[in-house]
């Protein structure tokens, strides 16, 4: 939890202010035992009313100024604490923007949810408990006992048992919690992930009527993390009377050896007075500190979760020194490239060689699971590749800048994504600056005008959460005008024509062709009647290139394609 204080240093001057003022108003209450003592002994003790109020306002203004210092310092602490959890969430939330598609499948996003949420408020509710307590305690703690030997140091060998008995209960209980606590946030984040699963596809479970099923699940992983918190509650439950019996056996103990040496004459009321005030002090600076060992295990746990995503370094990183690039049109060259996701036993991808040149539309198919969107994933360095290389225009991927190789692509995924806002705004996430002219163009070219327009608000129309007011090919083709506001030098289109009914998909790419003619064009499809009118056509077949060609060549040559074909298309369509 330490490496993430250091965050704090934009806010060194309000720490500071936090301890000044802390410091102030612990030195106070410090101060009012004594005040009291003297107004007992110098004013009760003698009837000398004027000393009475003359020590009892002193006492008020010592206390308005701890009041005073406790208001700025909650202020100060407060404030810093949420800084430091809007300096974390902008830290974690940069980290995971900079992950490959790798580290998203190693950490999982519902992790990543927990500790961007859950994980950052427990370390803000303990920046604030430090700043206060942390700095409070041992001030009270110390200074309380050497006032306490000021008024009677016999008396002290009280708190030199009870001292040590509260430590020792307060750290037997803390090694117990600990474990608790990492697993607290585990089981959190299997709650999420269960119920992220569930609102994602509920309609798939209603479809199958499996409500009952996840139901059960969820309540499973509900009454797993209540098991957990109630074993955690029991110990609390333990740790507060055992506290509090410590607590009031030594004040019974001060009370009963004091009244003994005011009977022998050796210490005078006021003195035991304070003597007993400052023994709850140091009582309760202690418990302060007990209820810091129950936050800060919880929060160390959370603070290692936090630490593990800021320093997780991304697989997929720009070299120090880049080439410029782009100095032609897109021409897109696989030379000899392998490719295996982690863990895997075989390669997805093996010795894959091709050309895909700028004016010119590249067509890729192949069976179910013959790596057609792994290729494409590798165009944008979605993921590294093993050996080989990719190049544009010459270059390989890995000596250009991220950035910049990606803003030189327009990539539709296979899973068309839309966020929410707008229909406008989702068009124009592809370019910042698209105008509204260059937007209804690119609707227009991927044949989404007339749903938009027929929607109320047209280009206004507010697209909800997931895109789950329009349907599968509306998204496709908002998707598809997303990437052509952003006017490329290569498109990327992964299987993005499947949910078109083929009328649809014929005007799209016919007007595709007109708007790209100048740029490189990548289209994975399953769909034979999508891909047999492009300038090559690329089969794979479990990882490898089994043919190259155009549709007539490739009917000659390649056997996989032609049952792919025959599959699709009747003898006539063939012919």
């Amino acid at each position: 939890m330490i490496k993430l204080f250091r965050f704090l240093k934009p806010y060194t001057a309000a720490v500071i202010g936090v301890f000044v003022f802390v410091a102030l108003q612990s030195l106070g209450d410090l101060y009012l035992p004594t005040l009291m003592s003297r107004i007992i002994n110098e004013g009760v003790m003698n009837g000398d009313t004027s000393k009475i109020l003359h020590i009892g306002g002193i006492m008020l203004l010592v206390a308005g100024g701890g009041v005073i210092c406790s208001v700025i310092a909650s202020f100060l602490s407060a404030n810093t604490s949420v800084g430091l959890g809007t300096i974390i969430r902008s830290k974690v939330f940069k980290r995971v923007e900079s992950y490959s598609l790798h580290e998203f499948d190693k950490l999982g996003t519902a992790t990543l949810i927990t500790r961007t949420t859950n994980d950052i408020n427990q370390i803000q509710m303990v920046t604030v408990m430090i700043m206060r307590m942390m700095i409070s305690a041992p001030i009270m703690a110390a200074g309380g006992i050497y006032m306490a030997m000021r008024e009677d140091k016999p008396l002290t060998w009280v708190l030199a048992v009870a001292i040590p008995l509260l430590a020792g209960v307060v750290a037997f209980i803390a090694s117990k919690m600990m474990p608790l606590f990492k697993l607290v946030q585990v089981k959190i984040d299997r709650i999420n992930l269960v119920l992220r699963e569930k609102l994602t596809g509920i309609r798939v479970i209603r479809a199958f009527n499996t409500v009952e099923k996840e139901k059960k699940r969820f309540d499973e992983a509900n009454v797993d993390l209540t098991g957990n918190y109630i074993k955690v509650n029991r110990i609390m439950a333990f740790m507060m009377p055992s506290i509090m019996l410590i607590m009031n056996f030594t004040s019974l103990s001060i009370l009963w050896f004091g009244g003994i040496r005011i009977s022998e004459g050796s210490m005078d009321l006021g003195a035991l007075a304070a003597f007993t005030q400052y023994a709850m002090q140091i009582m309760f600076s202690m418990l302060m500190l007990a209820m810091m060992f129950i936050m800060v295990p919880r929060a160390q746990a959370a603070a290692v979760r936090i630490n593990e995503v800021l320093d997780t370094i991304p697989e997929i990183r720009d070299t120090e020194e880049t080439k410029d690039s782009f100095t032609g049109k897109g021409y897109v060259e696989f030379k000899d490239v392998t490719f295996s996701y982690h863990g895997a036993e075989e390669p997805a991808l093996r010795n894959i060689t091709f050309a895909a040149k700028p004016g010119e539309v590249t067509a890729i198919i192949g069976s179910t699971g013959s790596g057609k969107s792994t290729l494409v994933n590798l165009i944008p360095r979605f993921y590294d590749i093993d050996s080989g290389s990719i190049l544009i225009d010459g270059i390989d991927v890995r000596d250009m800048t991220q950035e910049e190789l990606r803003g030189k692509i327009g990539f539709v995924p296979q899973k068309a994504i839309l966020f929410s806002g707008t229909i406008a705004e989702n068009i124009k996430f592809g370019s910042k600056e698209a105008t509204d002219e260059e937007i209804r163009h690119a609707a227009e070219i991927a044949q989404a005008a007339d749903f938009i327009e027929s929607m109320d608000g047209s280009y206004g129309h507010e697209i909800a959460q997931g895109g789950t007011n329009v349907s599968g090919g509306q998204k496709q083709r908002l998707s598809i005008a997303r990437a052509l506001v952003r006017k490329p030098e290569i498109y990327v289109f992964d299987d993005s024509f499947s949910a078109l009914d083929f009328k649809t998909d014929s005007k799209l790419r016919a007007a595709l062709k007109d708007e790209t003619q100048e740029s490189t064009v990548i289209i994975v499809a399953q769909r034979v009647g999508t891909v047999m009118d492009a300038n090559r056509i690329i089969v794979l077949d479990e990882g490898k290139v089994v043919g190259i060609g155009t549709h007539k060549e490739l009917l000659q040559t390649c056997d996989v394609y032609r049952e792919i074909v025959s599959s699709q298309l009747s003898e006539e369509e063939i012919a």
